[in-house]
């Protein structure tokens, strides 16, 4: 029962903050982007449910196409992190021999660096963007997934249909597409909630610093990052930012923990 209401919750946190994102794509209270500099630091009200920014902006609006920035972003992250650990993981834990020493050579070295670190580097070289944030944190968090990718291989390998498969006289290919990928999909998509919740925190934290989505394009760590001069004249401009980046993380953790417990073959119901 706990199980289900942490992935009902996180479900329900998750799915009204993406709903919000997709609202966004077709209607604001007001435009995002234009400036009034007689509305300037308005406090929240009827008109304003948010208030207003140092430029007289609508914090509303702002959060909600700041909120289908950071998703978008974040789940094309998550499928770019899966794709390349996921061909990396299966590559080196069936096929095992040199292949895979140096495939988690190499992985190895990338997980040497944090994920957020190694963003950063990458970003420093290829300027800020949307698609710079995509390409930087895929690149970071792919070794995670190949690693987890690869344990499961290992130990799917050895299995009896695994056998039964080879003494078919199926590929190596084959039996990788056929038997072994559908069995790595359910940790995989405890990963893949796991991961878009850093994701999230992490282009946060890179917007924050100025290396992510440059403005007047509003993020939730860029508005964080322009709220930060006024925190005593405007607290709100820090609040509601701040607010979605927690609900949204808490939503992501809880369910993961409700998929994990619902996946988990060795969990008892």
């Amino acid at each position: 029962m706990v199980f289900n209401a942490n992935m009902m919750i996180g479900g329900g946190l998750v799915g009204t903050i993406s709903g919000v994102a997709a609202l966004a794509t077709v209607w604001t209270p007001f435009s995002p982007t234009r400036v009034s500099l007689s509305s300037r630091f308005q406090a929240p009200s009827s008109l304003h449910w948010l208030g207003t920014d140092e430029f007289g902006r609508d914090v509303l609006s702002r959060l909600m196409v700041g909120a289908e920035t950071s998703i978008g972003v974040a789940l094309t992250t998550t499928v770019v992190a899966l794709v390349l650990g996921m061909a990396i993981g299966l590559t080196a834990g069936y096929l095992r021999g040199w292949v895979d020493r140096v495939l988690m050579s190499l992985n190895d070295t990338l997980l040497a660096f944090p994920g957020i670190l190694f963003a950063m580097g990458l970003l420093a070289v290829i300027g800020p963007s949307k698609w710079g944030i995509v390409l930087a944190l895929g690149l970071a968090y792919a070794p995670t997934v190949a690693r987890v990718v690869r344990g499961s291989v290992l130990s799917l390998r050895e299995r009896e249909f695994i056998e039964a498969s080879r003494a078919l006289g199926n590929g190596a290919f084959y039996t990788l597409i056929r038997h072994i990928v559908p069995n790595t999909v359910s940790p995989m998509i405890v990963l893949a909630t796991s991961l878009f919740g850093l994701v999230i925190l992490s282009e946060s934290a890179l917007s924050f610093l100025g290396l992510g989505v440059p403005p007047p394009a509003p993020t939730w760590g860029n508005m964080l990052a322009s709220a930060r001069p006024h925190l005593e004249r405007a607290p709100w401009l820090a609040i509601a930012p701040g607010t979605m980046i927690a609900l949204c993380l808490l939503g992501a953790n809880l369910l993961g923990d409700g998929l994990r417990d619902l996946l988990d073959p060795r969990s008892t119901r």
